[in-house]
C-alpha cells in the first residue's frame, strides 16, 4: 500500500509498504514513518494519506483512508500549509481562517447535504528536521466528494450550455441561502470550489475563507485580503466590508466563465472597467439581466440575497425591476430585458418551417385553382408566405397559432371542391412541409459550421 507523507517539501513523499496490503496488519499496526524524512504517516493513528489532491495558498489536501471505519472510508485530509514568507500577523490570520473553516463546517456540514461534513480537526506536533525543534501542523478531515470540480469539468468538456449554468446557479444559490442565514459569507466562490459528484449532485467546497458575521452589525464584516483574483468584487479586493452580495458577485463571475469557456482576464475590460461577457455568448435576456445585476460594482445595487436571485431566475416572475447602472458598468442596449425578443428554440424554428411549407402548399393549391396561371400563382404565394414568415419572426403568430391556422386553411381547401384536385391536396402541403424542415435543418447546420470556422 502506498502512503503519502504530509510533511511540506519532503523530497520523496511516496512510501510503499507491502505489509499494509493485508487488512489485519493495516488495522492493528501502531505507526509507519516516512522513509525519507521520518514524518509519522498514520495521522493521529487513524488516517492514512494515499495521494495529494491539490495545494493552495494556505493548505494542501490529501485523499486518505480512515482505518477506524469498517469499509476503510475515503476522506479528505486538509493540512494548514501557508505559502511564502508570511509575517507573524499573516501567519496568525491564516491559522485563524483554517480554524474558522473547522468551526463553519461543523456548524454547516451536518445540516446541509451539499456541504461536506467535518469528521475531525486536530493539531499534530512532530519532531522537526532541525534537531531540537518541533513542527506544529494542523489538519481537517472532511467528507470525500467523489467527482469533478467545475474547473476540471470546463477544461474537459468545454463551455456549459445555458440550462447547465442555470442548474449550477440554482443549486449554489440554495446553498448560499442556507449559509447566509447562518451569518456566514463564503468569500471564495469559483469553479474549482464547486464539485459535481458522480451522481450529479453539486457541492460547495473550501470554506477556508469564510467570514462570520453573526453578532456583528450589518456591513461590519471586513475583508482580510484572502480571495481569488478575478472573482472578488471591488469591496473585497479593497479590503473593505463584505456582504452576502459579495458571494453573489463571485457566483456570477463563475457562471459567466462557465458560459463562455473563457478565462476571467478575457471577460473583463480593465481599461474601461467593464464586463464584456455578453459579446462572447448568446443567452436568454432574463439570465443576462440577472447576471449583469449580480456583477454590478456597487454592493448595494446587486441582489441582496440568494433568494432574490432565485426569484429573479424564475421565469414565472415579472421582469426584473430596472436598477441604476453606474458609469463603470454600462449595459449593451441590444440585450436589455424588455427591448429584445426571446430567442427562438430549435423546436420553434423547425415548427415554423413545417408551418410555412405546409401553408405554402395549401396557398399554391388554392390560388392555382382560382387564377389558373402558374406565374401569378407563384408570385402571390410568395407574397403571402413572406407575410406569414415575417409575422412569425415578430412573434405575432406562434405556438398554437400555427396549428390553428394550418387546420383552418386545410379544412377550407379540403371542403371547398373548386379549390383543389384530389392529388394536390393529399400530397403537396405535407411534401412542402417536410421539404421546408429539411432545408431549414441543412441551412442551420451550414450556419453552425461556418460560425465555428470563422
Amino acid at each position: 500500500m502506498e502512503v503519502y507523507c504530509t510533511r511540506p517539501h519532503c523530497p520523496r513523499p511516496q512510501n510503499n509498504f507491502p505489509d499494509l496490503d493485508d487488512i489485519a496488519t493495516l488495522r492493528t499496526i501502531q505507526q509507519k514513518y516516512c522513509t525519507t524524512c521520518g514524518m509519522p504517516l498514520i495521522l493521529v493513528g487513524r488516517y492514512l494519506p494515499t495521494k495529494v489532491l491539490g495545494r493552495g495558498g494556505f493548505g494542501a489536501a490529501f485523499l486518505a483512508r480512515d482505518r477506524y471505519t469498517p469499509g476503510m472510508r475515503h476522506c479528505v485530509v486538509k493540512q494548514f500549509l501557508p505559502a511564502g514568507n508570511l509575517s507573524p500577523t499573516q501567519m496568525q490570520l491564516a491559522q485563524d481562517l483554517f480554524e474558522r473553516e473547522a468551526v463553519a463546517l461543523e456548524e454547516l456540514g451536518n445540516k446541509n447535504e451539499q456541504i461536506p461534513n467535518l469528521y475531525a480537526y486536530f493539531p499534530l506536533p512532530v519532531p522537526s528536521l532541525h534537531p531540537g525543534h518541533e513542527d506544529q501542523f494542523f489538519y481537517l478531515v472532511l467528507e470525500y466528494i467523489d467527482g469533478q470540480n467545475l474547473e476540471e469539468e470546463l477544461a474537459q468538456k468545454g463551455k456549459f450550455s445555458e440550462p447547465e449554468v442555470l442548474e449550477v446557479l440554482q443549486e449554489i444559490l440554495k446553498i448560499l441561502r442556507f449559509v447566509h442565514s447562518k451569518g456566514i459569507i463564503h468569500r471564495d466562490i469559483k469553479p474549482s470550489n464547486i464539485m459535481r459528484r458522480r451522481d450529479g449532485k453539486i457541492f460547495l467546497l473550501d470554506f477556508g475563507a469564510v467570514k462570520q458575521v453573526t453578532n456583528a452589525p450589518i456591513g461590519a464584516a471586513t475583508s482580510t485580503g484572502i480571495y481569488s483574483m478575478g472573482f472578488a468584487p471591488p469591496e473585497q479586493m479593497a479590503g473593505g466590508q463584505v456582504f452576502p452580495s459579495t458571494d453573489l458577485y463571485a457566483l456570477a463571475v463563475t457562471a459567466v466563465m462557465l458560459l463562455t469557456g473563457e478565462p476571467i482576464t478575457e471577460l473583463f475590460d480593465v481599461y474601461n472597467n467593464q464586463w464584456k461577457w455578453r459579446m462572447q455568448v448568446s443567452v436568454s435576456p432574463r439570465l443576462a439581466e440577472v447576471l449583469d445585476k449580480m456583477l454590478l460594482s456597487a454592493a448595494n445595487q446587486r441582489f441582496q440575497s440568494a433568494q432574490e436571485v432565485l426569484d429573479a431566475l424564475d421565469s414565472r416572475n415579472v421582469p426584473i425591476p430596472s436598477t441604476t447602472i453606474t458609469p463603470l458598468q454600462p449595459q449593451p442596449q441590444k440585450q436589455q430585458l424588455g427591448s429584445s425578443r426571446q430567442p427562438f428554440s430549435l423546436l420553434e424554428i423547425l415548427g415554423g418551417a413545417a408551418f410555412s411549407g405546409f401553408e405554402g402548399g395549401l396557398i399554391a393549391i388554392a390560388l392555382l385553382s382560382l387564377l389558373k396561371s402558374p406565374i401569378i400563382t407563384l408570385a402571390a404565394s410568395a407574397l403571402i408566405l413572406g407575410i406569414l414568415i415575417f409575422a412569425q419572426t415578430r412573434r405575432w403568430i406562434e405556438k398554437w397559432d400555427l396549428v390553428i391556422i394550418s387546420a383552418i386553411s386545410f379544412a377550407i381547401v379540403l371542403f371547398v371542391p373548386f379549390l383543389h384536385s384530389v392529388t394536390q391536396w393529399t400530397v403537396l402541403p405535407f411534401a412542402s412541409g417536410l421539404i421546408a424542415i429539411a432545408l431549414t435543418s441543412l441551412f442551420r447546420l451550414i450556419y453552425k459550421l461556418l460560425s465555428l470556422l470563422l
